[in-house]
């Protein structure tokens, strides 16, 4: 059985994405392939959602960034959580469970 793609939710990809970076810094290309690898390929977030959220992401300083050096040598901008970040990630999590329970609700109905 073939595994379908989905799309992502709106405000799904900034959960996403800061729970990526809750497990270590990481540059954008690897926040898409860890999301990719950890969802068995069901998300794939593309660089034109990625990118923005990045930025959005930053400047409500829930992560910070700077320049290193890739696994292959090349100049890269790794992002990583910050203090504020952290709780946002906690509350959005919160939420995040408290709509997904109402949706299985309204799906399990009768």
């Amino acid at each position: 059985m073939s595994k379908q793609k989905s799309e992502l939710l709106q405000g799904t990809l900034d959960l996403l994405i800061l729970k990526t970076l809750a497990l270590q810094p990481m540059h954008g290309w690897g926040i898409t392939q860890r999301i990719q690898q950890i969802s068995e390929g069901v998300l794939q977030v593309n660089q034109g959602s990625l990118y923005p959220a990045l930025v959005r992401l930053e400047q409500q300083g829930w992560i910070s960034s700077e320049w290193g050096t890739s696994e292959n040598n090349r100049q890269a901008k790794y992002y990583k959580l910050t203090r504020t970040g952290r709780k946002q990630l906690t509350d959005e999590t919160e939420n995040w469970k408290r709509v997904s329970n109402a949706i299985e609700q309204i799906l399990g109905a009768s």
